[in-house]
Protein backbone atom coordinates (compact mmCIF):
# COMPACT_ATOMS: atom_id res chain seq x y z
CA UNK A 1 0.00 0.00 0.00
CA UNK A 2 1.56 3.04 -1.14
CA UNK A 3 0.49 6.44 1.24
CA UNK A 4 2.70 9.26 0.05
CA UNK A 5 5.01 7.26 -1.76
CA UNK A 6 5.43 4.69 1.47
CA UNK A 7 4.19 1.35 2.27
CA UNK A 8 1.72 0.85 4.88
CA UNK A 9 -0.12 -2.47 5.44
CA UNK A 10 -3.57 -1.96 6.55
CA UNK A 11 -3.45 -3.65 10.27
CA UNK A 12 -0.39 -5.09 11.45
CA UNK A 13 0.85 -6.57 15.16
CA UNK A 14 3.81 -4.17 16.49
CA UNK A 15 4.74 -4.34 20.29
CA UNK A 16 2.13 -6.24 21.51
CA UNK A 17 -0.66 -4.12 19.82
CA UNK A 18 -2.72 -4.43 17.10
CA UNK A 19 -1.93 -1.13 14.54
CA UNK A 20 -4.37 -0.13 11.84
CA UNK A 21 -5.02 2.73 9.76
CA UNK A 22 -7.98 4.89 11.05
CA UNK A 23 -10.62 4.43 8.18
CA UNK A 24 -13.45 6.29 9.63
CA UNK A 25 -11.02 9.83 8.76
CA UNK A 26 -10.11 8.91 5.24
CA UNK A 27 -9.41 10.48 3.03
CA UNK A 28 -8.99 13.71 4.48
CA UNK A 29 -6.79 12.75 7.29
CA UNK A 30 -4.20 10.34 7.27
CA UNK A 31 -3.71 8.36 11.03
CA UNK A 32 -2.61 5.53 13.01
CA UNK A 33 -4.43 3.88 15.80
CA UNK A 34 -3.12 1.51 18.35
CA UNK A 35 -5.12 -1.03 20.45
CA UNK A 36 -4.06 -3.14 23.72
CA UNK A 37 -6.71 -5.41 23.73
CA UNK A 38 -9.16 -7.57 21.99
CA UNK A 39 -11.94 -5.13 23.47
CA UNK A 40 -10.92 -2.16 22.29
CA UNK A 41 -9.96 -4.01 18.56
CA UNK A 42 -13.64 -5.70 18.84
CA UNK A 43 -14.77 -2.02 18.76
CA UNK A 44 -12.67 -1.15 16.00
CA UNK A 45 -13.90 -4.14 13.73
CA UNK A 46 -17.84 -2.59 14.77
CA UNK A 47 -17.41 0.76 14.02
CA UNK A 48 -15.57 0.66 11.13
CA UNK A 49 -12.06 2.02 12.03
CA UNK A 50 -11.06 -1.10 10.16
CA UNK A 51 -13.79 -2.61 7.71
CA UNK A 52 -13.65 -5.05 4.48
CA UNK A 53 -13.34 -8.90 4.89
CA UNK A 54 -9.75 -9.99 4.51
CA UNK A 55 -8.96 -7.02 6.85
CA UNK A 56 -11.51 -7.61 9.09
CA UNK A 57 -10.11 -11.40 9.28
CA UNK A 58 -6.44 -10.67 9.97
CA UNK A 59 -7.85 -7.81 12.80
CA UNK A 60 -9.64 -10.84 14.57
CA UNK A 61 -6.44 -13.13 14.15
CA UNK A 62 -4.66 -10.34 16.30
CA UNK A 63 -7.46 -9.98 18.66
CA UNK A 64 -6.82 -13.63 19.46
CA UNK A 65 -3.59 -12.87 19.53
CA UNK A 66 -4.17 -9.90 22.27
CA UNK A 67 -6.48 -12.13 24.42
CA UNK A 68 -3.76 -14.60 25.10
CA UNK A 69 -1.55 -11.63 26.40
CA UNK A 70 -4.79 -10.16 28.73
CA UNK A 71 -5.34 -13.50 30.19
CA UNK A 72 -4.25 -14.48 33.82
CA UNK A 73 -3.14 -17.93 34.73
CA UNK A 74 -6.61 -18.74 36.79
CA UNK A 75 -9.02 -18.29 34.10
CA UNK A 76 -6.82 -18.49 31.04
CA UNK A 77 -8.68 -20.87 28.15
CA UNK A 78 -12.02 -19.34 29.36
CA UNK A 79 -10.71 -15.67 28.58
CA UNK A 80 -9.71 -16.33 25.20
CA UNK A 81 -12.94 -18.15 24.37
CA UNK A 82 -15.16 -15.59 25.81
CA UNK A 83 -12.71 -12.94 23.81
CA UNK A 84 -13.02 -14.62 20.76
CA UNK A 85 -16.86 -15.08 20.86
CA UNK A 86 -16.36 -10.52 21.53
CA UNK A 87 -14.94 -10.64 18.39
CA UNK A 88 -16.96 -13.00 16.27
CA UNK A 89 -20.29 -10.86 17.41
CA UNK A 90 -18.73 -7.43 15.60
CA UNK A 91 -19.58 -8.50 12.16
CA UNK A 92 -21.91 -11.15 10.96
CA UNK A 93 -21.29 -10.94 7.50
CA UNK A 94 -17.96 -11.25 7.02
CA UNK A 95 -16.65 -14.84 6.94
CA UNK A 96 -13.38 -14.07 6.85
CA UNK A 97 -13.85 -13.27 10.62
CA UNK A 98 -14.75 -16.54 11.68
CA UNK A 99 -12.27 -18.41 9.48
CA UNK A 100 -9.29 -16.46 11.36
CA UNK A 101 -10.36 -16.39 14.46
CA UNK A 102 -10.61 -20.16 14.23
CA UNK A 103 -7.20 -20.29 12.27
CA UNK A 104 -5.73 -19.38 15.35
CA UNK A 105 -7.87 -21.11 18.11
CA UNK A 106 -6.83 -24.21 16.37
CA UNK A 107 -2.95 -23.38 16.12
CA UNK A 108 -2.96 -23.42 20.39
CA UNK A 109 -5.42 -26.09 20.78
CA UNK A 110 -3.76 -28.74 22.48
CA UNK A 111 -1.06 -26.47 24.28
CA UNK A 112 -1.07 -26.03 27.95
CA UNK A 113 1.92 -23.84 28.46
CA UNK A 114 0.61 -20.23 29.09
CA UNK A 115 3.80 -18.76 27.42
CA UNK A 116 4.17 -21.23 24.40
CA UNK A 117 0.30 -20.47 23.51
CA UNK A 118 0.74 -16.46 23.17
CA UNK A 119 3.91 -17.07 20.83
CA UNK A 120 2.38 -20.03 19.01
CA UNK A 121 -0.87 -17.44 19.13
CA UNK A 122 0.60 -13.89 17.71
CA UNK A 123 3.10 -16.20 15.58
CA UNK A 124 -0.32 -17.71 13.46
CA UNK A 125 -1.81 -14.67 13.49
CA UNK A 126 1.38 -13.28 11.42
CA UNK A 127 1.29 -16.27 9.25
CA UNK A 128 -2.51 -15.52 8.54
CA UNK A 129 -2.03 -11.40 7.93
CA UNK A 130 1.28 -12.64 5.59
CA UNK A 131 -0.92 -15.20 3.84
CA UNK A 132 -3.66 -13.22 2.76
CA UNK A 133 -1.01 -10.36 1.09
CA UNK A 134 0.30 -13.30 -1.20
CA UNK A 135 -3.35 -14.17 -1.89
CA UNK A 136 -4.34 -10.63 -2.52
CA UNK A 137 -1.17 -10.73 -4.89
CA UNK A 138 -1.87 -13.73 -6.46
CA UNK A 139 -5.55 -12.45 -7.63
CA UNK A 140 -4.19 -9.17 -8.97
CA UNK A 141 -1.64 -11.40 -11.20
CA UNK A 142 -4.31 -13.76 -12.17
CA UNK A 143 -7.22 -10.96 -12.36
CA UNK A 144 -4.55 -8.71 -14.51
CA UNK A 145 -5.27 -11.58 -17.35
CA UNK A 146 -8.81 -10.11 -17.82
CA UNK A 147 -7.82 -6.34 -18.21
CA UNK A 148 -6.79 -5.34 -21.78
CA UNK A 149 -4.81 -1.77 -22.64
CA UNK A 150 -7.38 0.76 -22.86
CA UNK A 151 -10.08 -1.07 -20.87
CA UNK A 152 -12.25 1.07 -18.79
CA UNK A 153 -13.85 -0.48 -15.53
CA UNK A 154 -16.33 -0.05 -12.88
CA UNK A 155 -16.04 -1.16 -9.55
CA UNK A 156 -18.45 -0.79 -6.67
CA UNK A 157 -17.45 0.16 -2.83
CA UNK A 158 -13.59 -0.33 -1.34
CA UNK A 159 -11.88 -3.55 -2.26
CA UNK A 160 -8.34 -2.12 -2.21
CA UNK A 161 -5.91 -2.27 0.23
CA UNK A 162 -7.94 -1.18 2.92
CA UNK A 163 -10.14 -3.44 2.95
CA UNK A 164 -7.24 -5.91 3.01
CA UNK A 165 -3.85 -6.59 4.57
CA UNK A 166 -2.56 -5.38 0.94
CA UNK A 167 -3.15 -5.46 -2.20
CA UNK A 168 -6.56 -5.66 -1.99
CA UNK A 169 -9.35 -7.86 -4.07
CA UNK A 170 -11.34 -6.29 -6.75
CA UNK A 171 -8.37 -3.39 -7.71
CA UNK A 172 -5.37 -5.87 -7.18
CA UNK A 173 -6.23 -6.42 -10.78
CA UNK A 174 -6.27 -2.81 -11.49
CA UNK A 175 -3.06 -2.04 -9.62
CA UNK A 176 -1.27 -5.09 -11.57
CA UNK A 177 -2.04 -3.71 -15.04
CA UNK A 178 -1.70 -0.47 -13.92
CA UNK A 179 2.04 -0.57 -12.72
CA UNK A 180 2.01 -3.27 -15.80
CA UNK A 181 1.63 -0.03 -18.21
CA UNK A 182 -1.94 -0.84 -19.63
CA UNK A 183 -3.95 2.55 -19.47
CA UNK A 184 -6.88 1.86 -17.62
CA UNK A 185 -9.64 4.26 -16.49
CA UNK A 186 -11.96 3.11 -13.37
CA UNK A 187 -15.47 4.79 -13.01
CA UNK A 188 -15.63 4.55 -8.75
CA UNK A 189 -18.74 4.26 -7.59
CA UNK A 190 -19.44 6.56 -4.35
CA UNK A 191 -21.25 3.58 -2.56
CA UNK A 192 -23.80 5.40 -0.41
CA UNK A 193 -24.35 5.47 2.68
CA UNK A 194 -20.60 4.94 3.46
CA UNK A 195 -19.40 6.26 0.67
CA UNK A 196 -16.61 3.92 0.45
CA UNK A 197 -15.87 3.87 -3.31
CA UNK A 198 -15.72 8.35 -2.90
CA UNK A 199 -13.77 8.20 0.27
CA UNK A 200 -11.61 5.29 0.37
CA UNK A 201 -11.60 3.81 -3.66
CA UNK A 202 -10.86 6.81 -4.68
CA UNK A 203 -8.24 7.93 -2.25
CA UNK A 204 -6.43 4.64 -2.99
CA UNK A 205 -6.24 5.32 -6.80
CA UNK A 206 -5.00 8.63 -6.26
CA UNK A 207 -2.42 7.47 -4.22
CA UNK A 208 -1.47 5.05 -6.71
CA UNK A 209 -1.94 7.91 -9.59
CA UNK A 210 -4.58 5.37 -11.28
CA UNK A 211 -6.58 7.60 -13.84
CA UNK A 212 -10.37 7.46 -12.37
CA UNK A 213 -13.73 9.21 -11.77
CA UNK A 214 -16.16 9.35 -8.98
CA UNK A 215 -19.84 8.69 -9.99
CA UNK A 216 -23.12 8.39 -8.22
CA UNK A 217 -24.17 5.49 -7.57
CA UNK A 218 -27.13 5.68 -9.79
CA UNK A 219 -25.10 6.50 -12.36
CA UNK A 220 -23.36 2.92 -13.24
CA UNK A 221 -26.30 2.13 -15.42
CA UNK A 222 -25.43 5.21 -17.69
CA UNK A 223 -21.54 4.95 -17.97
CA UNK A 224 -22.09 0.68 -18.84
CA UNK A 225 -24.73 1.95 -21.68
CA UNK A 226 -21.72 4.09 -22.86
CA UNK A 227 -19.35 1.18 -23.11
CA UNK A 228 -17.56 0.12 -19.74
CA UNK A 229 -15.74 -3.11 -20.56
CA UNK A 230 -15.92 -4.66 -17.07
CA UNK A 231 -16.95 -4.47 -13.61
CA UNK A 232 -14.98 -6.14 -10.77
CA UNK A 233 -16.21 -6.30 -6.90
CA UNK A 234 -14.80 -7.89 -3.57
CA UNK A 235 -17.35 -9.96 -1.24
CA UNK A 236 -17.56 -10.15 2.40
CA UNK A 237 -19.01 -14.02 2.21
CA UNK A 238 -19.66 -16.30 -0.94
CA UNK A 239 -21.92 -18.96 -1.15
CA UNK A 240 -21.07 -23.01 -1.83
CA UNK A 241 -23.04 -22.45 -5.27
CA UNK A 242 -21.43 -19.08 -5.87
CA UNK A 243 -23.54 -16.60 -4.93
CA UNK A 244 -21.70 -13.76 -3.36
CA UNK A 245 -22.90 -10.73 -0.80
CA UNK A 246 -20.66 -7.54 -1.13
CA UNK A 247 -21.82 -3.90 -0.21
CA UNK A 248 -25.21 -3.18 -0.82
CA UNK A 249 -25.97 -2.01 -4.51
CA UNK A 250 -23.90 -4.47 -5.79
CA UNK A 251 -26.80 -6.87 -6.93
CA UNK A 252 -28.02 -3.79 -9.01
CA UNK A 253 -25.13 -3.71 -10.69
CA UNK A 254 -24.64 -7.09 -11.49
CA UNK A 255 -28.21 -6.91 -12.80
CA UNK A 256 -27.18 -3.67 -15.19
CA UNK A 257 -24.10 -5.50 -16.40
CA UNK A 258 -25.93 -8.33 -17.43
CA UNK A 259 -28.53 -6.08 -19.55
CA UNK A 260 -25.21 -4.10 -21.29
CA UNK A 261 -23.41 -8.30 -21.30
CA UNK A 262 -20.89 -6.40 -19.67
CA UNK A 263 -18.67 -8.82 -17.80
CA UNK A 264 -19.23 -8.90 -14.62
CA UNK A 265 -16.37 -10.43 -11.73
CA UNK A 266 -15.85 -11.02 -8.33
CA UNK A 267 -12.70 -10.93 -6.87
CA UNK A 268 -12.00 -12.22 -3.25
CA UNK A 269 -9.09 -14.98 -1.90
CA UNK A 270 -10.38 -18.68 -0.73
CA UNK A 271 -11.01 -17.61 3.04
CA UNK A 272 -14.66 -15.67 1.79
CA UNK A 273 -15.53 -18.97 0.58
CA UNK A 274 -17.96 -20.55 3.14
CA UNK A 275 -18.27 -24.02 1.87
CA UNK A 276 -21.08 -24.86 4.58
CA UNK A 277 -23.27 -22.46 3.13
CA UNK A 278 -25.38 -23.71 0.45
CA UNK A 279 -26.31 -20.70 -1.14
CA UNK A 280 -27.13 -16.51 -0.20
CA UNK A 281 -30.41 -17.07 0.94
CA UNK A 282 -28.42 -18.35 3.92
CA UNK A 283 -25.85 -15.46 4.34
CA UNK A 284 -26.76 -13.26 7.72
CA UNK A 285 -27.37 -9.69 6.08
CA UNK A 286 -25.81 -6.53 8.28
CA UNK A 287 -28.69 -4.37 9.10
CA UNK A 288 -26.62 -1.35 10.39
CA UNK A 289 -27.94 1.89 11.79
CA UNK A 290 -29.83 4.41 10.25
CA UNK A 291 -27.59 7.33 10.96
CA UNK A 292 -25.38 6.18 8.56
CA UNK A 293 -28.19 7.20 6.00
CA UNK A 294 -29.78 10.12 7.80
CA UNK A 295 -26.21 11.76 8.50
CA UNK A 296 -23.17 12.43 5.87
CA UNK A 297 -19.73 12.98 7.32
CA UNK A 298 -17.17 15.19 5.92
CA UNK A 299 -14.36 17.90 6.12
CA UNK A 300 -15.67 21.30 6.54
CA UNK A 301 -14.77 24.05 5.22
CA UNK A 302 -13.29 25.13 8.61
CA UNK A 303 -10.59 22.49 7.89
CA UNK A 304 -12.79 20.16 10.77
CA UNK A 305 -14.66 16.55 9.90
CA UNK A 306 -18.12 17.04 10.80
CA UNK A 307 -21.12 14.82 10.92
CA UNK A 308 -24.51 16.66 9.46
CA UNK A 309 -27.93 15.55 9.42
CA UNK A 310 -29.44 15.73 5.64
CA UNK A 311 -32.73 13.57 6.26
CA UNK A 312 -36.79 14.77 7.36
CA UNK A 313 -36.27 15.10 11.32
CA UNK A 314 -38.86 12.41 11.43
CA UNK A 315 -37.97 10.70 8.72
CA UNK A 316 -36.51 6.61 9.85
CA UNK A 317 -34.36 4.56 7.28
CA UNK A 318 -33.43 0.92 6.66
CA UNK A 319 -29.75 0.31 5.90
CA UNK A 320 -28.78 -3.67 5.41
CA UNK A 321 -25.05 -3.07 4.50
CA UNK A 322 -25.09 -5.94 1.93
CA UNK A 323 -26.77 -7.69 -0.63
CA UNK A 324 -26.23 -11.02 -2.37
CA UNK A 325 -25.70 -11.25 -6.27
CA UNK A 326 -26.85 -14.67 -7.69
CA UNK A 327 -24.53 -17.09 -9.20
CA UNK A 328 -25.64 -16.77 -12.57
CA UNK A 329 -25.40 -12.75 -12.34
CA UNK A 330 -21.31 -13.29 -12.01
CA UNK A 331 -18.83 -14.19 -14.92
CA UNK A 332 -16.49 -15.75 -12.73
CA UNK A 333 -14.94 -15.66 -9.56
CA UNK A 334 -11.26 -14.06 -9.30
CA UNK A 335 -8.97 -16.16 -6.70
CA UNK A 336 -5.33 -17.01 -5.89
CA UNK A 337 -5.68 -20.41 -7.33
CA UNK A 338 -7.10 -19.21 -10.48
CA UNK A 339 -10.28 -17.56 -12.18
CA UNK A 340 -12.89 -20.14 -11.27
CA UNK A 341 -16.45 -20.22 -13.32
CA UNK A 342 -19.18 -19.76 -9.91
CA UNK A 343 -20.61 -23.00 -10.35
CA UNK A 344 -17.22 -25.19 -10.75
CA UNK A 345 -16.45 -23.68 -6.69
CA UNK A 346 -17.61 -27.30 -4.69
CA UNK A 347 -14.98 -28.72 -6.73
CA UNK A 348 -12.09 -26.92 -4.87
CA UNK A 349 -13.79 -27.46 -1.55
CA UNK A 350 -10.22 -29.01 -0.57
Amino acid sequence: MKVSGKNYRTVWFEGNKVKMINQLLLPHKFEIVSYKNHKEVAEAIKTMVVRGAPAIGATGAFGVALATLEANKSNFKKYIAEASQTLRSTRPTAQNLFHAIDYVLDSIKGLNNIEAIRKKAIKTANEFADADVESCKKIGQYGNTLIKDGFKIETHCNAGWLATVDWGTALSPIYVAHREGKKIFVYVDETRPRSQGMSLTAWELSQENVPHKIIPDNAGAYYMSKGIDMMIVGADRIAANGDAANKIGTLEKAIAAKYFNIPFYVAAPFTTIDFKCPDGAHIPIEQRSEDEVLYVQGLHENGKIMKVRVAPAKSGALNPAFDVTPANLITAIVTERGIIKPNKLKGYNK
